[in-house]
């Protein structure tokens, strides 16, 4: 059996944890921003990048489980009821804006990986 959380909830402990885990990431994105308008861009870099990697991993070893033991199984089913339609919104909304942010995120790359073709490799 799950242990009860702690933020006076029905929420198991690992649920507590996570959202405070996730609004703690949040308030690191807003650093990141704040590091990137300070020109500080390696701290900023090395910020964002930790938060993703962080948040990829709460997502597989959390979300990613309980969505799957406690939504999926009911869907299409109960979609009607706010408890499955609004797990099932959130993860379908984020798998689109991560895709969208993925694919930003390559092109912000490879436009990277150009400027310092342009830059710094020198044709013999």
């Amino acid at each position: 059996m799950q242990e009860t959380g702690f933020l006076g909830t029905a929420a198991p402990r690992a649920a507590d944890i996570t959202l405070l885990l996730e609004m703690g990431m949040g308030a690191g994105l807003l650093a990141g921003a704040v590091l990137a308008r300070a020109g500080r861009i390696r701290i900023h870099a090395a910020c964002q990048s930790a938060v993703v990697l962080f948040n990829l991993a709460l997502i597989v070893l959390t979300m990613f489980p309980a969505f799957h033991r406690q939504v999926l199984p009911k869907l299409p089913d109960r979609i009607g009821k706010p408890y499955y339609a609004l797990a099932a919104t959130h993860a379908a909304r984020y798998k689109f804006w991560m895709r969208r942010l993925l694919l930003v995120w390559w092109i912000v790359l490879f436009l990277g990986m150009a400027t310092y073709a342009r830059w710094y490799v020198t044709l013999r």
